[in-house]
């Protein structure tokens, strides 16, 4: 049923080529020792883990889906889920990038976050059940206790427990301030909460022995809207002091949502009937906690797009080089078959060569966000700390957007060069189509993350977050302006640069007028942005490959023609976007909601 291969050779490229990770590491005294070697070893065994044991789960667990006992409410998995867990656990897998302290192995989350790469080609449905406890485990690690620290992070890092987090309610998605779920003080210091939570993916499941619940609900005195919202931490099993396992919490799955996709997770429906809870954080602060796991869990929906665009690219690839059907146009290219290889036909290769350009500069722009979130983390400057932090939170929502955005087109491109085959479920494409589809809807849509980025990230400090990323693409296009090699990647992104500028300022002068042009513009805005940083990695990955063009090694053959696809046929985008953005809000509000 298909097949996948880590793509090691560009994730090294990426690594050691372009970002230069070594080097990085040296900078960082929490990861001075980690050497090219340590990455190359840890990717390789982590692409084996990917491919061997998680990949050959991935579409009979999708024709399965979870089970719910509703008697029990016990959720099973798909077949070969809680086993494939226990392989993953015993590796040590869980703990890659997580604190010593706690049990953790201190490797960077550039390193970690290549390896949910992989884990995502392989099999988003499952990849999410531990995806989902690393961001519980960095909330409790920045705003728990230290006595919370001591008794949850060692089970969340070793894999033995995992975690979920409970935001939406029926009535109350993006909009967190309607939320309703109560959480009612107790003598001991505990919290009985009550209420009802939906689309909590993993939410019940038997792979792990304990779930800890991080869920959002109200204190009796809280403020109305988002300043009123408190966090609770709420395991399924209530944890005794040594850690182990004592009664039965009263939050439990009612129901498995039906969904278009990842059939292989268990998005629950959650009830919790005076459910014991622990306060995490400050009272009524509860947004600012859960964020941490939010923004990690962006960057990690950006990697399953990331994900699924590889894996969808590779089997596209395979179908297309045996698939025969018609003669080239320019005259066969296998005279010897009674057709030629679909892979002849330009359309083909536009599509292919689609999903291998976002493939390709999704993976250099997510480990350079990633890399930024180590020097944010652990480089001994507080000014490059500071820096590396206002670009992750400039480059979040558009890691969240652009690049789930970009895997709903590469995944429909590469199922479109099955023609009809891939739309039988037995080609394993159309799974990939509709697991892609929910990547640009949770963790705030797509729009959100559109009306973050342009309002807040950057008219809210007058763009200053954006001029400092600018002033890198400025350097890149002036260090290397006078390079005729370069001359093809250099002026349109210098092109782009100088759009981005131009267009920032003409929204902003608009919503001084009127808020809702920030609305209008925000969505191909961030594609604007993103086809920006796009060009950026690909002309830095270019200018490599043209160093070693006479290196005999195909590879950079490969990467050049890929980049001059993505500057040719894909930044051209940016000149329809750019008018869209442009249009105003007026064309999209003129018309009364009762005439629609």
């Amino acid at each position: 049923m298909g097949q996948y291969v880590a793509p090691l050779r560009d994730m090294q490229f990426v690594l050691h080529e372009l970002l230069k990770v070594e080097d990085e590491f040296k900078q960082l005294p929490a990861h001075a020792e980690i050497d090219k070697d340590i990455v190359n070893q840890v990717l390789d065994e982590g692409g084996k883990f990917a491919s061997e044991v998680l990949f050959p789960l991935n579409h009979p667990g999708d024709r399965e889906g979870c089970e719910l006992d509703k008697e029990t409410h016990i959720v099973k998995t798909p077949a070969g889920f809680k086993e494939a867990y226990k392989q993953y656990v015993e590796a040590g897998w869980p703990s890659l990038s997580c604190d010593p302290e706690f049990g953790g192995q201190g490797l960077p989350l550039v390193v970690n976050n290549c390896f949910y790469e992989m884990l995502n080609s392989a099999n988003q449905a499952w990849t999410m059940y531990p995806g989902l406890s690393h961001g519980a485990y960095e909330c409790i690690h920045e705003h728990g206790t230290p006595e919370q620290k001591s008794l949850y992070l060692p089970k969340l890092v070793s894999g033995q427990w995992t975690g979920t987090m409970c935001l939406t309610e029926p009535h109350c998605g993006t909009d967190l301030g309607l939320l309703r779920t109560k959480a009612e003080p107790q003598a001991d210091g505990s919290y009985k909460i009550t209420g009802g939570k939906i689309f909590i993916s993993a939410g019940e499941h038997e792979m792990s022995d304990n779930i800890v619940h991080l869920v959002l609900a109200r204190l009796p005195d809280a403020p109305a809207g988002t300043k009123g919202i408190s966090l609770f931490i709420v395991p399924k099993f209530m944890p005794n002091a040594d850690g182990s396992l004592g009664q039965r919490n009263t939050i439990f799955c009612g129901a498995i949502e039906e969904k278009m996709g990842i059939h292989g997770n268990s998005t629950c429906q959650m009830n919790l009937d005076g459910a014991t809870g622990w306060l995490i954080g400050e009272p009524n602060k509860g947004l600012n906690a859960m964020f941490v796991m939010m923004n990690a869990a962006r960057l990690g929906v950006g990697m399953q797009s990331l994900g699924l665009t590889e894996v969808a690219y590779q089997n596209a690839l395979v179908y297309a080089k045996d698939r025969l059907q018609m003669r080239s146009l320019s005259g066969p290219k296998a005279p010897e078959k009674p057709a030629d290889p679909i892979i002849v036909h330009p359309d083909v290769r536009r599509m292919l060569l689609t999903a291998k350009a976002y493939a390709e500069a999704g993976r250099a722009f997510s480990s350079y966000v990633a890399l930024q979130i180590d020097r944010e983390l652990n480089h001994p400057d507080e000014q490059v700390r500071k820096d590396a932090a206002d670009e992750v939170a400039l480059l979040t929502p558009i890691i969240k957007a652009f690049l789930t955005d970009n895997g709903w087109i590469a995944t429909s491109e590469c199922m479109q060069v099955y023609g009809g085959h891939g739309f039988i479920s037995e080609w394993g494409m159309e799974q990939y189509v509709r697991d892609a589809r929910i990547n640009m809807i949770y963790e705030g849509t797509n729009t959100i993350q559109s009306l973050d980025l342009l309002g807040r990230k950057i008219l809210m400090d007058n763009g200053a977050k954006l001029r400092k990323f600018g002033d890198k693409v400025k350097a890149f296009v002036e260090e290397n302006g006078t390079d005729e090699k370069m001359s093809e990647f250099i002026t349109p992104l210098g092109d782009i640069g100088d759009k981005v500028g131009k267009l920032t300022m003409e929204i902003g002068m608009k919503a001084f007028q009127n808020q809702d042009e920030v609305g209008a513009a925000a969505v191909p805005y961030l594609r604007v942005v993103g086809h920006m940083v796009f060009a950026y990695f690909f002309a830095q990955m270019a200018k490599i490959a043209l160093e070693k063009e006479g290196s005999g090694d195909n590879f950079y053959k490969a990467k050049l023609a890929t980049a001059r696809f993505y500057f040719a046929r894909l930044l051209p985008e940016t000149a329809m976007l750019i008018r869209q953005a442009r249009s105003g809000a007026s064309n999209l509000m003129a018309l009364e909601a009762d005439l629609f």
